[in-house]
């Protein structure tokens, strides 16, 4: 194996990784969305880990996250959220979602 298909070989690892990664931060970002919602729509105990599993599963209905927006602010329009509220705390919660998934969590 030559040094160019080594580094190669070592480019396709990293760019599989790191799309790991970030399928696994998205995922976690909506699970943690779905919690922050389920709070603000009164939801407790089985009932809000059940409409988290929901919120993560919208996320497979089209590619990008606006599947997932569009649930959760319908959801929340009830409640006074806007979708702008909901972006902004999917845009918080990504964050968090990375620095758990790093460490571990």
């Amino acid at each position: 194996m030559s040094t160019f298909d080594k580094r190669q070989e070592g480019f396709e690892k990293k760019f599989a990784l790191d799309e790991e990664q970030k399928f696994k931060a998205e995922a976690r970002r909506n699970k943690l969305l779905g919690l922050w919602a389920a709070e603000k729509l009164g939801k407790t105990g089985d009932d809000a880990t059940a409409y988290a599993k929901e919120v993560v599963a919208a996320d497979f209905e089209e590619a990008g996250d606006t599947d997932v927006l569009r649930k959760v602010a319908a959801d929340l329009a009830s409640k006074g959220v806007s979708e702008t509220d909901v972006r902004k705390k999917m845009d918080e919660l990504v964050a968090v979602a990375v620095a758990q998934i790093k460490a571990g969590q």
